[in-house]
């Protein structure tokens, strides 16, 4: 496999508490807390995991739209972290998101010449209008819009379309790494399926590397290679997606696949029970034992490793030898 044009180690971001305008600091979130992982050209990322568990927070780290507590970002071998300046607004360029919700994503006051163009302007690509033209018709086309749309408003737009914009304004400047924050999430599923294909018809045409962050976990199986699942900031397993899918090692990888409908069980799907603890009191040794069904003393004591049990397949779990396989 090539280098990573991405490779993020120990990401940390701590929110601090406090009590009252001037007192000290009381305690901490961890929100992203000692995530690591590799991207490479080509390659898709999934991220999955319950609400609060820290996925936004770990791609708005990476991505810088949030500052890092901690560990390293490195975009095609440089230190992202360390960049400032016409460095960082250049290295920006190979760094895109599409964001989750298309309606508000999408400024109403610029037409969509003007919102495609924008990124191109920022970073004087293009510098003449007639080259920017010709760009902003070009990728209107890659994305599926007429061109002679090119002066309308965001809200003369459905939902899909607008989210085609917005994924014309991520590939414009032809980045390396494309992240996309629950990109189908507020569309119909009828359109789901067509966003989908068109990100990945991009990704074999321009060799994008996507960072791809959902609940839906069909969606991530379909699109994903490798397979992220995060519980209260931290990575619990990680994998192939056909491996950690057909065979998942964790208990919450197991809950939370259980909870998925599908059409040949009996019955409804099996709800994860308990809540998710507050992240600003998280519990002590691993964090999913209060929910976990396997859970013995020492994992109220001590939080597991993230370790490889299988070739490339990881998982943070004390017992993850001893817990039945899928079906049992």
């Amino acid at each position: 496999m090539s280098r990573p044009v991405l490779k993020v180690e120990h990401l940390k971001k701590y929110y601090p508490i406090r009590k009252g305008a001037f007192s000290r600091e009381k305690a901490v979130v961890k929100a992203c807390d000692d995530v690591s992982f590799e991207l490479c050209a080509g390659e898709t990322l999934g991220i999955v995991g319950e609400s609060g568990c820290g996925k936004t927070t770990t791609i708005q780290s990476v991505i810088r739209l949030i500052e890092p507590t901690g560990g390293r970002i490195l975009l095609n071998g440089q230190d992202f972290r360390a960049m400032r300046g016409p460095e960082l607004k250049q290295a920006r360029q190979k760094l895109k998101l599409i964001f989750q919700d298309p309606y508000s994503s999408l400024n109403p006051r610029m037409t969509v010449k003007e919102i495609i163009a924008e990124p191109l302007e920022i970073a004087g690509v293009c510098s003449n209008r007639a080259g920017r033209d010709r760009r902003v018709l070009e990728t209107m086309e890659q994305v599926g819009l007429d061109p002679s749309y090119v002066n309308r408003y965001p809200h003369e737009f459905s939902g899909g379309q607008r989210q085609r914009i917005g994924i014309a304004r991520a590939i414009v400047l032809r980045p390396d790494v494309v992240i996309c924050d629950e990109p189908v999430s507020a569309l119909d599923v009828s359109i789901q399926a067509k966003i989908i294909n068109l990100l990945r018809q991009f990704q074999r045409e321009l060799n994008l590397a996507y960072i791809f962050i959902s609940h839906d976990l069909g969606v991530v199986r379909h699109i994903a290679d490798r397979v992220l699942v995060m519980y209260l900031g931290r990575v619990v397993e990680e994998g192939e997606s056909k491996e950690l899918f057909a065979n998942p090692l964790h208990p919450y990888t197991k809950a939370l696949l259980d909870s998925v409908p599908r059409m040949d069980a009996d019955g409804k799907p099996a709800a994860l029970q308990g809540d998710v603890p507050s992240p600003a009191n998280p519990p002590s040794g691993c964090l999913f034992h209060t929910r976990c069904p396997y859970a013995q003393k020492i994992c109220a004591e001590t939080a597991p490793e993230l370790r490889e049990h299988q070739m490339g397949h990881k998982c943070a779990c004390h017992f993850v030898d001893r817990l039945p396989s899928k079906g049992e």
